[in-house]
């Protein structure tokens, strides 16, 4: 039985990397993407890590694995484990309200504010509407201008009783964690997270990206011109916990190794099912396209997404700043992870996550039933 499990699991990985790569290339070359990268996890192993295209459309930058890109939202994914792990060693109180932190936000409705607590920054369950001030945030306003507006904002709902995505609110865990442990932000991530992790070339910040040799720039598609080199949008990278990392494949892929239990040390179990526990409901997600119709549930948890895929939760978030993509996910029940990432604005990268997972559960039917 051993011996058959292990050649359906070898049969698995490489039925899905072939597959995968031709419907990668295809949409590599169908939509001419300057640049992008993938890696597959099976078993707490990397079994592929391709790479495609430039780094700059203008220059001759060939990606390569160590090529650095923003992960955009997939931040958020090392927010929540970096507030996991201090609440597991008793540093943070997830239960304390952010007005502790930041005595200054306020709501339209009075006494709200003081209802929201850090979990449900963690989980987009603070009540408020989608994407607050975002638009703000986009147009250059310092955050010490933005969050004293919140007063102008009715909540929709109770806090923890329904869903609304924010990076402005979520990026307030910054200074929940740093008055509470008596350190920088950027510098635990980098020592409770980068650092034990071995993620090379991961960082934190606008100064750290463009100081990196190796990096992919922007892209945005044109009509005229096709995809365009643009500037790096600076903005995002002012909520750290909400946008600002950034990371080659190689080291995402060590993330995503960690996040399917292979890394205790760092990411013991008990911070694992603490971010990946279904906190809110997202059931709006059942309506993405290129799920098949395969998508039964969808959750959020502390900074990451939970889908239910024909049956199978598949723990993801994807990330998108101008001129960047990533996605990262796995599947503790298949044993399975998955990252790529894109220098390009596009909505290939939304196609080929799905597509990934779909066609993984598919195999492992076929592969389970031979």
């Amino acid at each position: 039985m051993a011996a058959n499990s292990v050649f359906a699991s070898e049969a698995f990985a490489t039925g899905l990397i072939t597959d995968f790569e031709k419907e990668f290339r295809r949409e590599m070359q169908e939509n001419k993407i300057p640049g992008a990268a993938y890696a597959i996890i099976k078993n707490g192993r990397v079994v592929a890590v391709k790479v495609h295209g430039t780094r700059a459309n203008d220059a001759d930058l060939p990606v390569t694995s160590h090529t650095v890109f923003r992960l955009a939202s997939v931040s958020k994914t090392f927010a929540a484990d970096l507030a996991a792990i201090l609440s597991s060693e008793n540093k943070l109180d997830l239960e304390a309200p952010v007005t502790r932190f930041v005595p200054g936000l306020k709501f339209k409705t009075p006494g709200h504010a003081e209802k929201v607590k850090l979990r449900h920054l963690l989980s987009h369950s603070a009540g408020i509407t989608p994407n607050a001030y975002d638009n703000m945030l986009e147009d250059g306003w310092d955050l010490e201008k933005i969050v004293p507006r919140f007063n102008q904002i009715a909540p929709m709902c109770a806090p923890g009783s329904c869903y609304g995505y924010q990076n402005i609110l979520y990026s307030l865990i910054e200074p929940a964690i740093e008055q509470s442990v008596g350190e920088t932000y950027p510098s635990l991530v980098e020592n409770k997270l980068l650092k034990p992790l071995k993620m090379e070339t991961a960082s934190l910040g606008l100064e750290a990206f463009l100081s990196t040799g190796n990096r992919a720039e922007p892209h945005v598609f044109t009509r005229r011109d096709g995809w365009m080199r643009v500037l790096v949008d600076r903005n995002y990278y002012r909520v750290a916990p909400a946008a600002g990392v950034n990371a080659s494949i190689e080291d995402l892929a060590k993330w995503v190794v960690a996040q399917m239990g292979y890394n205790q040390d760092v990411l013991p179990e008990n911070v694992l099912n603490m971010v990946r526990e279904k906190r809110v409901d997202t059931s709006r997600e059942l309506r993405r396209r290129g799920w098949r119709g395969k998508l039964t549930d969808a959750d959020y948890g502390f900074g990451w997404r939970i889908y239910a895929v024909d049956g199978q939760d598949v723990v993801l978030h994807s990330g998108g700043v101008r001129g960047f993509r990533a996605f990262v996910s796995y599947s503790k029940d298949l044993d399975t992870g998955f990252a790529i990432v894109m220098n390009a604005q596009t909505r290939a990268i939304d196609r080929l996550s799905s597509y990934f997972w779909v066609t993984a559960l598919d195999e492992t039917k076929d592969t389970s039933g031979r």
